[in-house]
């Protein structure tokens, strides 16, 4: 696999969204790792600029920072022009930036969950019409768009959550669909119960199995990127349950949802 990874991201440009930890995290490394330039995207200057001199430390890589919201109405333009703007060419674009929220719909807040789909559904959704035209024109490039489990059933107690994940792999799948004789690379990958900052958020109420970690998730999105599938889940038991999460009886995949992620 070290092969296909030094052909996918030696040299290149890699955008990562929610950069500053987790999965988005890991994805820079990994790219660092192997000789990709890199742009951050977080809200956290701080964190990002320290991630900035390590990987430059360790690899040599020159790494752009990018601080900003991604949760605010275009968020995703904005980016894409801050890119440009800067004289850059994306050659791999990975949507990981996400949030959740774990309680009723009833209890929300309607600001949040509006700032929930903006972040996880609409700035995925822009970022990856904005950067995708330069990449079919080329004949090449790679999107990478985080998804999860979650997206195979709904989720009670994080409905909106469940729901933007479904948009991501449907999305997603489609897009491999129309680009896959462009020499585009698109796929969804879809983590489960990962160790990342997400508990911290939504708390460990909606932690499900045993943790991986987000180097397991780069090594499996890799490994599905090389055999050119529009989408794969993260471990073999996550894979299992979602496989049986859609021949189930939708009553019967709510109800097993709803017991483990109750609160």
């Amino acid at each position: 696999m070290s092969d296909f990874a030094d052909a996918l991201l030696r040299e290149k440009t890699v955008l990562v969204t929610g950069a500053s930890s987790g999965i988005g995290r890991a994805f820079a490394q990994r790219a660092s790792a192997h000789g990709a330039r890199l742009v951050l995207v977080a809200r956290r200057t701080d964190v990002l600029n320290t991630l900035a001199k390590e990987l430059h430390a360790s690899h040599g890589t020159d790494v752009r920072v990018i601080s900003g919201d991604l949760s605010r109405p275009g968020a995703g333009t904005t980016l894409f022009n801050d890119v440009v703007a800067q004289g850059l060419s994306v050659d791999v674009l990975v949507n990981n930036a996400g949030v959740g929220a774990h309680g009723d719909l009833v209890t929300a807040n309607s600001a949040d969950i509006v700032s929930q789909i903006q972040l996880n559904v609409t700035t995925l959704a822009e970022l990856t019409t904005l950067f995708l035209p330069a990449m079919t024109a080329a004949g090449s490039g790679t999107v990478i768009n985080i998804a999860s489990t979650a997206a195979f059933q709904p989720i009670p107690h994080m409905a909106v959550y469940g729901a933007t994940k479904a948009f991501v792999l449907s999305f997603t799948r489609a897009l491999w669909a129309e680009t896959k004789s462009t020499g585009v690379r698109v796929i969804a990958v879809c983590p489960g119960a990962t160790d990342t900052e997400f508990f911290d958020i939504v708390g460990e109420a909606a932690s499900v199995g045993r943790r991986r970690t987000p180097d397991d998730v780069v090594d499996t999105a890799l490994r599905a990127l090389r055999r050119h599938r529009p989408d794969v889940v993260d471990g073999f038991s996550n894979a299992a349950v979602a496989a049986l999460s859609t021949r189930l009886p939708a009553r019967v995949a709510i109800a097993a949802a709803e017991r483990s992620v109750r609160p």
